[in-house]
């Protein structure tokens, strides 16, 4: 008879691969619609070649994503019919399934932080160091808040197993195929240029105070909580991280409007899906910005986070401190920041008690990754000067 709890596991690595392939799909398409705004501002064969070119690239991607998601529901949907036949054929000792759940995982955790990591019987989750891990499904927030803003969706992120390690990139060659007659030799293409970045995973700690009074008398989803606030410290975390990169970004000074219009006409390879990631003293200075005809710089757009696009290009807001360093700095990076950065992730987030000289304890959280400049190409960290009136 087969195992339940191994039908469990199997269904759950399916509906992680399958997540992210959702997520994929939604990043092409979202792809997709930047790469036919840019097509408004071509103003050359080259350019437009290039971006047909990514636009192929980019429907091929969606077509085997969708193919892979599709294989993934039907396995997912045959291992859920075994499991449910494992299940009605399996005893349930003491009233209690068998498989490992979101519930019973939930109820394990809870129990592992009211016994302060004591307990004798662990159930359904996976203990670090002391410490009990938190499975991805449990940290995912239950109402997703549309004024959150998570860096980690727009850099090439990579799951690594080990602390540290070298991981190889290969730079656009900007290359094309040459046309040839028939059975002619074939031309050498051009050579891609590879780079070795080296990655060494850190450890990011945040606590949870909870009173004794709380640990006693809780009746209430302890490891939500739990959940929640990892879940926050580990995105504010990685922002951060993420926008120190963007700040060692090749410089730029940039005056005015026309300087912010010739650097998107002529300082990105078109082969980049370039974005403006500002600070939100620099978001106003441009929402502002006219043309001689009175024009905005700015284009409404629904359908990205700030509501705005720059010469077809995505705007994304950080606060100036995140960006910058001070209130008020007109400072962002200008780029591709997928080619740009990557981010090594070592996906452990656990938790465990640590003392506390007061009436409590803290439950403290842990993350590990590291986030590295790959592509010094793909974008630049400008520093914007309003232009003077009558100068």
């Amino acid at each position: 008879m087969a195992n339940p709890v191994l039908i469990g596991a199997k269904l759950n690595l399916k509906r992680s691969a399958f997540k992210s392939v959702e997520d994929k799909i939604t990043e092409l398409l979202s792809k997709r619609s930047e790469l036919e705004a840019a097509i408004e501002g071509v103003e050359s064969e080259e350019d437009l070649a290039a971006i047909e070119a990514q636009v192929k690239e980019n429907d091929d991607a969606i077509d085997e994503a969708e193919e892979e998601k599709s294989s993934l529901e039907d396995e997912i949907a045959e291992l859920e019919g075994e499991l449910e036949a494992a299940n009605r054929k399996k005893p349930k000792a003491g009233g209690k399934r068998n498989m490992p759940n979101q519930i019973e995982t939930r109820e394990a955790i809870n129990e592992f932080v009211r016994s302060k990591g004591n307990m004798q019987q662990r159930g359904d989750f996976t203990t670090v160091e002391g410490g009990a891990l938190i499975p991805e499904d449990l940290m995912k927030p239950k109402k997703e808040l549309v004024d959150t803003l998570d860096l980690t969706q727009y850099v090439r992120k990579v799951s690594v197993n080990r602390g540290s390690g070298k991981y190889p990139i290969i730079k656009k060659s900007n290359g094309k195929f040459t046309s040839v007659a028939e059975l002619a030799a074939n031309p050498k293409l051009a050579t891609p240029t590879f780079d070795e970045v080296t990655y060494d995973i850190e450890t990011y700690r945040g606590y949870v105070p909870i009173s004794q009074e709380a640990i006693d008398d809780a009746d209430y989803d302890i490891s939500g909580l739990i959940a929640e606030d990892i879940q926050d410290q580990d995105r504010n975390t990685k922002n951060a991280q993420i926008a120190a990169i963007f700040k060692t970004a090749p410089a730029k000074a940039v005056t005015g409007l026309d300087g912010i219009i010739t650097m998107f006409n002529k300082d990105f390879k078109k082969v980049y899906n370039v974005k403006a990631y500002v600070s939100a003293s620099l978001f106003n200075e441009l929402d502002l910005l006219k043309d001689k005809n009175g024009r905005y710089l700015l284009q409404d757009d629904i359908t990205v986070a700030s509501g705005k696009r720059i010469k077809g290009k995505e705007v994304v807001v950080l606060d100036d401190d995140v960006i910058g360093t001070n209130e008020g700095d007109l400072v962002g990076f200008f780029g591709d920041a997928y080619e740009f950065i990557t981010l090594f992730d070592r996906k452990q987030a656990s938790v465990k008690w640590t003392d506390n000289n007061i009436y409590g304890q803290l439950l403290a959280g842990f993350v590990r990754f590291d986030v590295k400049a790959v592509d010094n190409a793909a974008g630049y960290y400008v520093t914007f000067t309003p232009e003077v009136a009558g100068a």
